[in-house]
């Protein structure tokens, strides 16, 4: 449980440092930074407890609540100083992904859930703050850009710790697993432009019927 709430505090504490800059693009006021900060800190995990039907891990510790207003206010009176903003939301976001991710699969396994539902509290966890956060503040979802290793990173790293703890490792090592693939691969989008292939339509064939 320890190792449990430490993660929850981490995750919290790193997304709302993610929602407050998004806050600060959109140019809100601190009220619309406490919001937006919140809203992307608890929103993966309270998704994650309202399916698992366990209490809402903030709900059971609302000084969680009060680490994401913290963060919000810093950024408020410090994101003026950022060379750029978006760039630091990219590396804050990819580290907060990095931590909730195997929080999401810290919790199924608590709660003795099966593989399949271990690796989409891990996505979910993992992902559902931030598509919030974009889609509150008007931005494109990182979550849904063209080719972006996001939610790939997220099921990599679920799927990391499912395969550790059937080779047999402990579940501390299995979780550090998780997170260093989660980190590794959504930097490895960042810096190095790792992408997905994405559809692309084909002209159609002169003569073909219309679809």
């Amino acid at each position: 449980m320890a190792l449990l709430d430490a993660l929850d505090y981490a995750s919290v504490l790193v997304f709302a440092l993610t929602g407050a800059l998004a806050a600060s693009r959109s140019q809100l006021d601190i009220v619309g930074f406490i919001f937006i900060a919140c809203l992307t800190a608890v929103g993966g995990g309270t998704l994650r407890d309202a399916i698992l039907n366990r209490e809402v891990f903030w709900v059971a510790d609302p000084v969680m609540l009060a680490v994401a207003t913290v963060a919000a206010v810093l950024v408020f009176f410090t994101a003026h100083l950022l060379e750029s903003r978006y760039r630091a939301l990219l590396w804050f976001d990819a580290f907060a992904l990095a931590v909730a991710v195997p929080a999401g699969v810290a919790v199924a396994l608590a709660e003795a859930q099966a593989w399949p539902i271990v690796l989409v509290m891990g996505m979910i966890t993992g992902c559902l703050g931030g598509l919030m956060r974009d889609v509150v503040c008007n931005e494109v979802p990182l979550v849904l850009k063209q080719g972006e290793l996001y939610a790939t990173c997220a099921l990599a790293g679920s799927l990391g710790a499912v395969v550790a703890i059937w080779a047999g490792l402990g579940q501390g090592m299995a979780l550090l697993l998780c997170a260093g693939l989660v980190f590794v691969l959504r930097a490895g989008s960042i810096a190095l432009g790792w992408r997905l292939p994405v559809y692309r339509s084909q002209p159609p064939r002169p003569g073909a019927p219309k679809r």
